[in-house]
C-alpha cells in the first residue's frame, strides 16, 4: 500500500504547469495590491513583533514538523509533504481571518508581505534542510536531486514579483488597487483550487484510500502550528490582538505554493500532493472556525505589546 501512493504521480503537461503558476501568481498579485511600503515600515516600529512572527513560521514551525515526522512516522511521501508545507510562508487568507478573529489586521498585512519576500529563500532551505535530517525523505531528496537555485529562482517569480508588481500599482493608483484586490483574489484562487481538484481527481480512487491516513497527519499538524505561534506569542507576552495575528499566521501556510513545487520539481509525487492539496482544504476550514471563535470574544483595549 505503501508503493501505491509513492508510485502515483500527479502530472502536468508543461502548458498546464505553466497556467498554474500564472494561477498561483495573481493570487499573489492581488495581496500584494493591498500591501504598501508603510507595512515593512512595521518592521522598524514593532521589530520585537514581527520577528516574533518570522520566527514562529520559518524557525518554530519547521523545527516542531521534524519533530512531528520522527514520532509519527508517516510514509516518506507524506513525510516530505509536511516539510514542505512547513517551509512554505503565511497562507494568503490569512489577513481576512485575522480580521474575522478581531486580531491586529496591520502586523497580519505586514507578516505577509515580508515572509513572502523571505519565502523566495527560506521555502527552499527549510525544505532542503529538514528534508535532509529525515533518511526516508532524504531517500527521495537524493532521487529527485532538485536543484535549490532553480527552487529559488521560480520561488521568486511566483511571490516576489507579484509582490512588487501589486504595491507598485498599489502605490500609483491606491484607489485602483482596493477596487481590484478581491477579485483578482477571489477570481485567481478558485481557479487555482479548480486546477488542482481536477488534478487529483484523476487518481481519486487511490486517494481515497488514505483519506482518513491523510485527514489525521494535517490536522494534528495544522493544529501545531496553531499552537506554536500561540504559544510563542503568549509566551513573549504580547497583546491579544498580536496573539491572535501570530496565531493565524503560522497556522495558515501557503499550500499552493507548496503544490507548484511539487509538480515541478518532484513530478507531482502522490503522498507529498495530497497531503499539501489536503492542508489547502483543511487550514480554511480549521482557520474560519479559529476565525469566528475568536471573532465572538471582544477584547479590552489594553496596551499593546
Amino acid at each position: 500500500m505503501e508503493q501505491l501512493i509513492d508510485n502515483v504521480h500527479i502530472n502536468f503537461d508543461s502548458k498546464s504547469l505553466w497556467v498554474l503558476n500564472m494561477a498561483l501568481a495573481l493570487v499573489m498579485f492581488g495581496v500584494a495590491l493591498e500591501i504598501s511600503l508603510e507595512d515593512f515600515k512595521q518592521l522598524l516600529n514593532r521589530p520585537k513583533l514581527v520577528i516574533a512572527g518570522v520566527f514562529s513560521q520559518f524557525v518554530l514551525l519547521p523545527t516542531i514538523t521534524f519533530l512531528l515526522v520522527l514520532m509519527a512516522q508517516p510514509l516518506p511521501s507524506m513525510a516530505l509533504g509536511m516539510f514542505m508545507v512547513a517551509a512554505c510562508p503565511g497562507g494568503n487568507i490569512s489577513n481576512f481571518i485575522t480580521h474575522l478573529a478581531k486580531g491586529n489586521s496591520a502586523l497580519s498585512v505586514t507578516l505577509t508581505a515580508i515572509a513572502t519576500l523571505l519565502a523566495i529563500v527560506m521555502t527552499p532551505l527549510n525544505l532542503q534542510f529538514w528534508g535532509s535530517m529525515y533518511e526516508p525523505t532524504a531517500y527521495i531528496l537524493r532521487e529527485v536531486a532538485i536543484s535549490p537555485l532553480e527552487m529559488v529562482k521560480l520561488v521568486a517569480l511566483l511571490l516576489g514579483v507579484p509582490l512588487v508588481l501589486g504595491m507598485w500599482v498599489n502605490h500609483l493608483r491606491p484607489q485602483l488597487a482596493k477596487r481590484l484586490a478581491k477579485g483578482f483574489k477571489l477570481g485567481s484562487l478558485a481557479f487555482f483550487v479548480l486546477l488542482i481538484f481536477l488534478a487529483l481527481a484523476k487518481n481519486v480512487d487511490i486517494f481515497v484510500e488514505y483519506v482518513i491516513y491523510v485527514f489525521w497527519l494535517v490536522v494534528m499538524h495544522n493544529l501545531v502550528a496553531f499552537l506554536t505561534g500561540f504559544s510563542l506569542a503568549k509566551f513573549l507576552g504580547f497583546s491579544k490582538e498580536n496573539v491572535r495575528s501570530i496565531t493565524i499566521e503560522t497556522g495558515i501556510q501557503n499550500s499552493g505554493l507548496g503544490l507548484l513545487l511539487i509538480f515541478t520539481f518532484f513530478d507531482g509525487l502522490g503522498g507529498m500532493a495530497l497531503l499539501t492539496a489536503f492542508w489547502g482544504i483543511w487550514h480554511l476550514v480549521s482557520g474560519l472556525v479559529l476565525g469566528s471563535f475568536w471573532g465572538h470574544w471582544a477584547i479590552e483595549k489594553e496596551e499593546v505589546v
